[in-house]
């Protein structure tokens, strides 16, 4: 029986290359191969060309049979027979007959089958020992011995990385668009103009093969930004399946139609209900909206379980550590299709608004949030996006909402914003949040530290004022001490310094609380630096030695990083260089690279390397700062003085070329080569990086490594515990900024340059 129909070996097969090495790989060693996947994902057709090439090679005999039209076990039994033969198929003996010649077997969607696929495999592949299998399922079969392959979306183009005609070069998604577009459009053509509309439109379909090509069918009818659009209505959209393609094939809709029968009621009911949560979820949000009243956690991890082997859901990096799953849009859209045609829209959403604002009540109710709780919020922020765009104008719990999550966004990212604007919610959110409002203070203090984070200080004192005087009028003194902590490091970062300490006085005397030992800490360093503006070194000295050991238990990198550039000041202040250095070295390693404490780090190493006189290492650093901007500078005029001063020292005491050289070395400096020349000149000891360490990232070099070891992707992704997604994207990165050809080519660049393995 050949392999596959002729319609589906009509049409080319695009992309999936690392994928189709590695399953032909397992292939080999596997008595049954289990593609999974979502559908639409293109399990059948990367099956077809896997067993079209295994025959190829082997001159095997293959045989395929499709089972979606297959109901009941003795039809089963039939085509496994004409397949196959009949000996260990009927459920007879299975040791009568041998068979020698190799043989490979396609069984097409069996997701419906799997009890009686799993039953006649077991009996047939003992009496069959040259037989593989090779399986397409939404779901494994669950056989010993089974091998799962699991299948994504092409590989999309990236909007954040390079041109977007760039981008589109090198992804799969993109070039079976344009493969099946130009087979309505012979003309059709990637330009500089229409990428970016292609590159949206397979972003939004997840890279789905199934919904590309249904969307490739219509710019013959649509222009590509009018299909964009349209994609609101994703499964109303595409329609356009082949005309002899099975039922299944024929839309996206009927593709998710055909999984979402196959469930059971409770699994159904929770893929409905975790359709309201297009950022992502885990086990507590799941179980928020499927069954509140009742102590289902148990319950929902079971079910959770059997939604991602059934492919509708799809784990995802861990936020935190904890599981964390996603569902793919188009299958989110069909979920939410069902929800309301159910009826249960207005209560899930109503449940997810009752858990959601219990999350952020912390920011009304306490002066220090912890990190974990900040990170929480944060990692929901698509969540409370999307139900921020659903409640009413006049619903209080808007306001703590936008606010919490503002907070959290930029308290926690150093203003690195998600995939929603954090600055344009918090913005609206200030229009339209009342004076009367109960949380009118926690929107400005959003507010506050977004315009702060943008280097507008006018602004910033003037939100946090607002806040401030709202509070007083509450006697809401958690929140009002916290707002006074804010208002003076702004105080502090535009050199009013008498303000700042007044504010920080008065935080002080209102953090009585035991949790308010972190926030008592905060303030008291924040009094050191202006103590150490003064030249009270010993007073100094005294309140960070009561801070620091409070701010490192708190385990909050955002807490103690001031305290830590404080303490490197003062060190400098007492000429201890070595401990300086140590300070403003931890503080670049946990702070990220455009943050302000980052830039004050780099300066104060730039101030150690002039007093050791390393000026050109201090130029560099100098350098590297005036690419993070003005706007993020550290400290006021008493700190710039001393930057400048080592800034001129330099200059006098390099020759014109070299310093120049230097201070433009710095400025093309990426993160990682800006920690390593801090550090390599002054200390004994340590070896000196390779070319290739500097000109790579931590974890790009540990794929280089494993590149280097012969490792494919998939198995690179294993080793990190990264999606191969996230290994693919690395290398390509590699590749492009490097000039480098292929997966060979980046391991001889690195072996050529001495690249450190360990």
């Amino acid at each position: 029986m050949p392999i596959g129909s002729p319609l589906m070996h009509l049409s080319s097969f695009v992309g999936r290359t690392d994928e189709m090495i590695e399953a032909g790989r397992l292939l080999q060693n596997a008595r049954v191969l289990t593609l999974t996947g979502p559908g639409g994902v293109g399990k059948t057709r990367m099956a077809l060309e896997l067993a079209s090439r295994v025959q190829r090679a082997r001159r095997c005999a293959s045989a395929m049979v499709t089972l979606e039209q297959v109901t009941d076990v003795a039809e089963l039994r039939r085509h496994l027979a004409e397949a196959v033969g009949g000996a260990g198929v009927t459920g007879g003996s299975t040791g009568a007959q041998q068979y020698d010649a190799e043989r490979l077997l396609v069984l097409d969607g069996c997701e419906h089958l799997l009890d009686d696929c799993g039953d006649q495999l077991s009996r047939l592949l003992p009496a069959r020992p040259h037989l593989r299998v090779l399986v397409t399922s939404r779901e494994p079969l669950r056989l010993p011995g089974e091998t799962v392959f699991s299948l994504g979306g092409l590989t999309m183009p990236r909007p954040d990385r390079g041109t977007p005609l760039t981008e589109c070069l090198r992804s799969h998604a993109v070039l079976l668009f344009l493969d099946r577009a130009r087979t309505i459009a012979s003309d059709f053509q990637l330009t500089q103009d229409n990428a970016p509309f292609i590159g949206e439109i397979c972003r939004r379909l997840e890279g789905l093969p199934l919904a590309i090509e249904m969307a490739a069918r219509l710019v013959r009818v649509f222009p590509l930004a009018e299909v964009v659009e349209r994609l609101d209505d994703v499964l109303g959209l595409l329609t356009s399946g082949w005309r002899l393609a099975d039922s299944r094939h024929q839309s996206l809709r009927a593709s998710l139609q055909w999984s979402y029968d196959l469930l059971s009621q409770e699994e159904r009911l929770l893929y409905r209900r975790l359709s309201v949560l297009p950022g992502g979820f885990g086990a507590g949000a799941a179980a928020a909206v499927f069954r509140p009243n009742r102590d289902s956690a148990a319950e929902t991890a079971e079910l959770l379980i059997a939604l991602e082997a059934k492919s509708l859901i799809m784990p995802c990096a861990g936020q935190g550590g904890a599981a964390w799953f996603r569902m793919l849009e188009p299958v989110r859209r069909h979920g939410h299709e069902q929800l309301a045609a159910e009826g249960e829209e207005a209560e899930t959403y109503g449940l997810l608004l009752s858990w959601l604002t219990g999350l952020c009540a912390p920011l009304h109710e306490k002066t220090y949030v912890p990190p974990a709780t900040l990170r929480r919020i944060a990692t929901e922020g698509e969540n409370i996006a999307h139900l921020l765009g659903r409640l009413h104008h006049d619903d209080d719990r808007h306001a703590l909402l936008a606010g919490a999550l503002a907070t959290a966004v930029l308290s926690e990212q150093d203003g690195a914003y998600s995939s929603f604007d954090v600055m344009d919610l918090i913005t609206d959110a200030v229009g339209r949040t009342s004076d009367s409002s109960l949380y009118r203070g926690i929107v400005l203090e959003g507010a506050a530290m977004g315009a702060a984070g943008q280097g507008d200080f006018v602004t910033a004192l003037h939100h946090v004022t607002q806040a401030i005087e709202r509070e007083r009028s509450l006697a809401n003194d958690p929140l009002l001490c916290r707002l006074l902590l804010l208002r003076g490091t702004f105080y502090e970062l535009v050199d009013e310094v008498d303000s700042a300490s007044e504010d920080l006085q008065e935080a002080l005397g209102l953090a009585r609380r035991p949790e308010d030992i972190v926030v008592v800490a905060q303030c008291r360093s924040g009094l050191a630096r202006a103590d150490l503006r003064e030249g009270a070194l010993g007073d100094a000295e005294r309140g960070l030695g009561e801070a620091l050991p409070v701010l490192r238990a708190a385990r909050s990198p955002r807490v103690l990083r001031p305290a830590l550039i404080t303490a490197g000041m003062l060190a400098l202040e007492k000429g201890d260089l070595s401990v300086a250095e140590g300070f403003f070295t931890e503080v670049m390693e946990e702070s990220a690279d455009q943050s302000r404490e980052f830039a004050g780090a780099l300066e104060g190493l730039a101030l150690v390397a002039a007093r050791t006189s390393h000026h050109e290492v201090g130029l560099r650093l100098i350098g590297a700062v005036t690419e993070i901007g003005q706007d993020r500078l550290w400290g006021g005029a008493w700190w710039r003085t001393r930057v400048q001063a080592a800034y001129a020292d330099a200059l006098q005491a390099l020759p014109a070329g070299r310093a120049a050289a230097a201070l433009r070395a710095g400025k093309e400096s990426r993160r990682n080569p800006i920690v390593e020349i801090t550090v390599d000149p002054r200390r004994q000891g340590t070896s000196a990086p390779s070319a290739a360490d500097l000109l790579l990232s931590a974890r790009e070099r540990e794929v280089v490594a494993l590149v280097m070891d012969g490792l494919t992707n998939r198995q690179i992704a294993a080793r990190l515990h990264v999606s191969v997604r996230t290994v693919e994207t690395h290398i390509r990165n590699i590749r492009t900024s490097h000039g480098l050809r292929s997966r060979a080519h980046i391991a001889a660049w690195a072996a050529e340059r001495g690249m450190n393995m360990e």
